[in-house]
């Protein structure tokens, strides 16, 4: 089953890449930030795919660059479906300068894909399928990512969801249900990290 994910996801990274060079018009405009402790509303029209619509997002660019230094262009523009949880342009700033540097040159690749990965879950897990998982686990939920590590969700204050890493760091989703023709986008303040 991972070896079908990540070959899915290889496959939606050169989509990805081809729909780096189409025209940005036909995604959707980019849905507005959440306060802090809160979710945004969810978006609901869709449009192109994760790709497309990320590059329609300016918040997303420091995303859609790694994607695109990663070759995962193709993987996600497949048919997927895929649930991505997006690192904002404010998430990449907190990853020190050094390490963004290293992971988006060509001897950082295997370890960018492998970060970028664990960021993916395969399937449409829009925010309340994700909120009925955490509840039927007992407040939190596990979630297998492309990459093959998991992310556990819960419910946080005010009613944000985070995602915990392997490595017990916390993200917050900023904003959900961003739709995409092949998935769903959630937004998230930090960049997970896998063991």
């Amino acid at each position: 089953m991972k070896l079908t994910a990540q070959a899915a996801l290889l496959a939606a990274a050169s989509t990805l890449l081809l729909a780096a060079c189409s025209n940005a018009e036909e995604a959707p405009p980019p849905a507005e930030a959440a306060p802090a402790g809160a979710m945004a509303p969810a978006q609901t029209t869709e449009a192109g795919t994760i790709v497309a619509v990320a590059q329609a997002a300016p918040d997303f660019s420091t995303l859609v660059a790694a994607v695109q230094a990663a070759d995962l262009v193709a993987t996600l523009n497949g048919a997927g479906p895929f649930t991505v949880f997006a690192p904002t342009n404010a998430a990449f700033e907190k990853v020190p300068a050094a390490t963004r540097e290293s992971l988006m040159a060509p001897a950082g690749k295997a370890d960018l894909t492998k970060i970028l990965t664990y960021h993916v879950v395969p399937g449409r897990v829009d925010a309340a399928t994700l909120t009925q998982q955490i509840q039927a686990g007992g407040g939190s939920a596990a979630l297998t990512t492309v990459e093959g590590g998991t992310l556990t969700a819960r419910v946080g204050a005010g009613g944000s969801v985070t995602l915990t890493d392997e490595a017990g760091n916390v993200s917050t989703v900023t904003q959900t249900d961003i739709a995409a023709s092949n998935g769903v986008i959630h937004a998230i303040d930090t960049v997970v990290m896998p063991n």
